[in-house]
């Protein structure tokens, strides 16, 4: 009898959810046949991994009856790991005990059981062994539920800190495993063909520059390449990338989907849900808005993407990265990137504790096989040692500049940002203001407002979400150099990274020179300078510019004051890497918090042993969360009838719903959330005091928030009886 249900709904029977981790497995080896792994022991893995499901509690559970003494099926299906056939092949001991290990822990499930329930357990399914048969299966079926603690214990795991050989062998046995069964279960292919990149980059016409000619040259290499903005780096990393599966990763949510349209739109034109992804924590929403554009279903779109099962896909840090606490289920991530070639651009954006996880990271990735090309247009030269004394290979630092090419001129100005001289230099032209926090951005935006009244915009993440979108999109075709308006746009650091706009002056306050350089970059983006000054840098005078201390190093900030001093007219593109350079050496660094802070984050994650921090708690600290999502009332008040649309939408059971209902339901659920969200604003959380918020139940598993603060085209503030409201980031 060969019925035993793998899944219930759909009904599906473990020979036929084997049979489709088979396909899976045989494309993922027609696609990329160098992966390193052994390819005979994912297969057996593979076909042996479900079968402990055949036991009796198991197909009462997927009837609706279950029984609190079930035994997760993964530590069952051990009973059917032939070892006496894998010795015989010369399988190490080592080597077998990572295919029980990789087959027992496919669900990191807690162990509630002791080793007598468990080896009972397996005893107890002899009878169904007896009738079980798959062709896929030696005959008779190899049961043998008491094998030796040589190869499985309850607890066992390889750890990196022993044989990391071994640990590499486990780590890709394991994580594919769990791609192809991932893809099984979602009825995805696991990987789609990669074969179409440099087709599309011939296609373009281009005449390559220094850059992306060397690009090209060094596609077997990891690589560390500086270059200024418009330089085509997005291009050159492209074309390093070529018909391999890629990532490319940025650090702010607006730039990943401006390249994401910008791939999608110019070089990737056609069958981009089988070949390009989008991924951030707001993967759905962003398919949805872009529907129309789209072909087939987007529920099957997030799910490839979020199976990463796409050739490239453009991505935030914390979707790849993570995998450096190796938390219980690290090993897919890390297992797909040894056969991935990974892209960071926009390293300068990245606080110290990212940078240690980037660092962890690209020595892991590396030692596993995958390779990775750092594409920038500031360096700290901090990283570069760092991955030294991790022993990472690479070639470079390389740098790209344009001799002959200057773009800007900047002035120094020893006061406080004001908008004195803005209004000076105003003249139908197209101003951007860049203040360090939201507090000063709302000070400049309101005074500049009261002169020139709807010509002035703002821009920073206190918006919600919905306005926040509309004010990105407006900001891009206000930035575009063909687009003939004037105006002045007052931000934070939210374009300071890889959003393509051209403005004709800046005015800044001073944050660091890595900061500078980038918010320059929005200026004079694709021209040369044909003015006296078109970038102008308040340094604070006497005083500490905003959010020194804060979200600015106050060590950086005083130290990129120091050289400031040597700038007054044009600078070179040259002339900005070597005061970066002078900057971020480890030498200069070295007594900062900023240094102290990268090298007790990498001691932090390396004095935790594998498997033994949770991935919620993984979650929390990679992203630096200390935010909360809401909604303010006045918001909810204006919008009542279509938010209680959504909740409404969301409040609803799926009981005595048939499959297709249930389906039709998820979905719609699904687009309501999206759309939910599109009125919450995230607040760092010691701004959300307890007394101004009231939480609302959606269901027994969702809730939302009212904050109880003003909400108007200035983004959220607080009411004047709550005092501790003040500035933050961005």
């Amino acid at each position: 009898m060969n019925q035993y249900l793998a899944k219930s709904d759909p009904k599906e029977t473990i020979v036929e959810h084997t049979d489709n981790l088979l396909a899976n497995l045989n494309l993922l080896k027609s696609l990329y046949p160098n992966i390193k792994v052994d390819w005979y022991l994912l297969n057996e893995v593979c076909l042996l991994h479900d079968l402990g499901k055949m036991n009796v509690l198991f197909q009462r559970k997927l009837n609706g009856k279950r029984s609190r003494n079930e035994i997760p099926h993964g530590f069952l299906s051990l009973a059917f790991i032939n070892y006496e056939k894998l010795e015989s092949k010369g399988y190490s001991e080592e080597q077998i005990k990572a295919a029980y290990q990789a087959v027992a822990y496919h669900h990191e499930r807690p162990i509630t059981f002791d080793e007598d329930d468990w080896r009972n357990a397996m005893i107890d399914m002899e009878e169904e062994v007896e009738d079980f048969h798959y062709a896929e299966l030696d005959e008779p079926l190899f049961f043998e539920p008491d094998f030796s603690d040589a190869f499985f214990c309850l607890n066992d795991r390889t750890y990196s800190n022993k044989v990391y050989d071994i640990f590499i062998f486990y780590v890709m046995l394991k994580g594919l495993l769990n791609r192809i069964d991932y893809a099984a279960s979602a009825h995805v292919s696991i990987e789609h063909s990669s074969n179409f990149l440099n087709q599309a980059m011939k296609k373009l016409g281009y005449t390559w520059n220094d850059l992306q000619n060397y690009m090209k040259s060094e596609k077997d290499h990891n690589v560390i390449v500086i270059a200024p903005t418009g330089m085509g780096k997005t291009e050159a990393g492209l074309l390093w990338i070529g018909d391999n599966k890629g990532f490319f990763t940025l650090p702010l949510k607006a730039a990943i989907n401006a390249i994401y349209d910008r791939i999608t739109d110019s070089i990737v034109k056609e069958n981009k849900e089988n070949r390009v992804g989008l991924l951030h924590s707001e993967t759905y929403g962003q398919y949805l808005n872009r529907k129309e554009e789209l072909e087939g279903d987007i529920e099957e779109y997030v799910t490839k993407t979020k199976q990463l099962s796409l050739p490239l896909t453009i991505c935030t840090l914390d979707q790849l990265f993570d995998f450096v606490y190796r938390y219980p289920g690290f090993e897919p991530k890390l297992a797909t990137l040894s056969y991935s070639k990974v892209i960071i651009d926009e390293i300068q954006m990245y606080s110290p504790d990212l940078l240690a996880y980037l660092i962890l990271g690209l020595s892991t990735l590396s030692k596993f096989g995958g390779k990775f090309a750092i594409l920038t247009a500031t360096l700290p030269g901090v990283i570069v040692d760092l991955l030294k004394q991790q022993e990472v290979e690479f070639k470079g630092p390389k740098t790209f500049v344009e001799d002959a090419r200057i773009r800007h001129s900047l002035k120094v100005i020893h006061e406080e940002i004001n908008v004195n001289l803005v209004k000076q230099k105003y003249h139908n032209n197209k101003i951007l203001v860049i203040c360090n926090t939201v507090k000063q951005a709302k000070k400049i935006y309101e005074t500049l407002s009261e002169d020139y009244g709807d010509e002035v915009h703002l821009l920073h993440s206190q918006f919600i979400k919905r306005d926040r979108k509309y004010k990105e999109v407006e900001i891009f075709k206000f930035g575009q150099k063909s687009n003939q308006v004037h105006g002045i746009w007052v931000t934070t650091q939210v374009v300071e990274a890889s959003l393509d706009i051209d403005f004709d002056l800046l005015f800044t306050e001073l944050s660091d020179l890595n900061g500078l350089f980038q918010r320059m970059g929005r200026c004079y983006r694709k021209r040369d300078l044909d003015v006296d000054y078109n970038c102008y840098v308040f340094d604070g005078g006497n005083r500490l510019c905003s959010g020194v201390g804060h979200v600015v190093d106050k060590d950086i900030f005083y130290l990129s004051k120091d050289l400031m001093k040597t700038i007054d007219g044009q600078v070179t593109e040259k002339y900005k890497i070597e005061l970066i350079n002078q900057l971020y050496s480890t030498e200069t660094l070295e007594n900062t918090d900023y240094y102290k802070t990268i090298l007790s984050t990498i001691q932090y994650v390396q004095s935790y042993n594998d498997y033994e921090m949770p991935k919620e708690k993984v979650r929390e600290l990679f992203r630096n969360i200390n935010s909360r999502t809401v909604i303010p009332e006045s918001v909810f008040q204006e919008n009542q009838a279509e938010i209680q649309s959504y909740i409404d939408i969301l409040r609803k059971s799926q009981k005595e719903l048939n499959k297709i209902e249930k389906e039709h339901l998820r979905k719609e659920k699904a687009e309501a959330r999206i759309k939910f969200a599109d009125f919450t604003v995230d607040l760092p959380g010691y701004l959300v005091k307890p007394q101004f918020v009231e939480s609302m139940k959606i269901n027994d598993f969702e809730w939302y928030e009212l904050f109880d603060c003003i909400y108007d085209e200035n983004g959220v503030t607080g009411r004047k009886s709550d005092t501790n409201f003040d500035d933050f980031t961005f």
